[in-house]
């Protein structure tokens, strides 16, 4: 088990590296590379939902697990909507699919409009772990 200062830098790494993944994907699609900027963008709203889940001493060790507990406990105590779980599980499902299913490539217009998206969804978790400490 972690203790107060392990887990609140092990918080801070995953919220730094949410943000750098998402810097990631808006390089990606300037390039065009839709199914590998759905990927980062998925990995921009996990590791801000691993986050999430870290600091409040819940260790996850699954992808599904992650977008399992983002919905019984965050979204059922409404501090995130029922649209974020939803995003979660889109992007989770955009990035398996564009990871290894053949012939399957995202194009820009399903994936861009899930910038703005994932860059609210990062910035409510910051919220809410800010208010936590």
């Amino acid at each position: 088990m972690l203790n107060r200062e392990e887990r609140q830098a092990l918080v801070n790494y995953r919220l730094e590296k949410a943000e750098e993944t998402f810097k990631e994907a808006v390089d990606c699609g300037s390039l065009n590379h839709w199914t590998l900027a759905a990927n980062r963008l998925y990995y921009a709203v996990y590791y801000a939902s691993s986050a999430l889940l870290i600091q409040n001493e819940m260790i996850v060790k699954t992808h599904a697990g992650v977008t399992a507990l983002i919905g019984q406990k965050f979204v059922s105590e409404d501090k995130l909507a029922k649209s974020d779980a939803q995003l979660l599980a889109r992007l989770q499902t955009m990035r398996h699919t564009g990871d290894y299913d053949d012939f399957m490539e995202w194009h820009k217009e399903e994936v861009e409009p899930l910038f703005e998206k994932v860059k609210d969804y990062i910035n409510k978790v910051k919220n809410i772990i800010t208010k936590q400490k």
